[in-house]
């Protein structure tokens, strides 16, 4: 990869991409049905799953709400 493709990579938004404001207002309901069943969260919010993939820092958000609810099954 050149830098070149590099910077048109960083550059890129998907589409499908909703966007940080419309995946963190259902964060939580996607974290809640990935930990339920990570397929169908992916199917209705696919364009927070792109984001997702995209956004690391969002990322984090979610992997943290997940540890928070396999800490809340061990705890019952």
């Amino acid at each position: 990869m050149t830098d070149w493709s590099r910077v048109e990579h960083f550059l890129h938004t998907d589409p499908a991409d909703v966007g940080c404001d419309e995946a963190m207002a259902v964060l939580e309901i996607y974290a809640e049905l990935t930990h339920a069943d990570p397929a169908s969260a992916r199917v209705r919010y696919p364009g927070v799953a792109v984001h997702l993939s995209q956004c690391g820092p969002c990322a984090e958000d979610l992997a943290g709400l997940l540890r928070a609810l396999v800490a809340d099954v061990a705890d019952a």
